[in-house]
């Protein structure tokens, strides 16, 4: 456990000393809030800042997930996973506090959106409301932080990362049930969101948010979550840097 808290604290430091990377951070879902929540016309609700703050919730984490997988691309360029790699302790626990670390960053972020969001008018759910939303959160960070951990290991470079996590991260959102109700879907965007990992995030806090606890897409992104993790676990036993 100790080795987890050491790669966790060695990234948190990390990020703490680059500022502008934290500010830039939460520019994005800052401006999504600001700019489509506000200032979009839609006919399906009277209010669309309260409709699509879940969707910048979950953008926010899954954005911070597929991202946090640069933080071992560049441990693999500077040469420091090799020699961690080397260390008595078990490769495991890299993998643990990277996943541990991009989680927390992620919750961390979507926290101020959503303290913006409230600036702006948007009720919060209940204490137990927003406990379950941030375990939400949480199990949606860790199947992408592992996933975007597991890709690392593949991509050689920060470059061919930020293709992948781009072709990968645009997809899953705009084909999810972030920005309108599936009501207002063409049928065949309809069907890709309903499978989509990212709508079951979604539509999970846009109930708790409504004051409802939904439970089933919530255990189907903790097995996916759970079977990911466990080949990202595979791969770092395997890996040879």
């Amino acid at each position: 456990m100790s080795e987890v808290f050491y790669y966790f604290y060695r990234d948190l430091l990390k990020w703490l000393r680059g500022k502008i990377f934290v500010v830039t951070a939460l520019v994005m879902p800052a401006a999504w809030l600001i700019f489509v929540g506000l200032a979009l016309p839609t006919r399906f609700t009277d209010n669309y800042l309260e409709f699509i703050t879940p969707g910048i919730l979950v953008m926010t984490m899954l954005f911070s997930s597929l991202q946090g997988g640069s933080l071992l691309i560049f441990d693999k360029i500077l040469g420091f996973l090799n020699k961690f790699m080397a260390l008595p302790a078990r490769r495991e626990s890299i993998l643990f506090g990277k996943i541990s670390f991009i989680t927390f960053r992620g919750i961390l972020q979507s926290m101020v959106i959503l303290g913006l969001a409230v600036i702006f008018g948007v009720s919060l759910p209940g204490p137990i409301g927003f406990l379950y939303m941030l375990v939400v959160l949480a199990v949606f960070g860790i199947l992408f932080s592992s996933l975007a951990s597991a890709i690392a290991l593949i991509v050689d470079d920060h470059d061919g990362y930020a293709a992948v996590n781009s072709m990968i991260s645009m997809p899953l959102y705009f084909a999810s049930s972030a920005l309108m109700p599936y009501s207002s879907m063409p049928e065949w965007l309809r069907v890709i969101a309903s499978i989509n990992p990212v709508s079951f995030a979604i539509d999970t806090i846009r109930a708790d948010f409504n004051g409802q606890i939904v439970y089933t897409q919530l255990i189907v992104i903790t097995a996916m979550a759970v079977a990911v993790l466990l080949v990202s676990i595979y791969m770092f036993r395997k890996a040879t840097i």
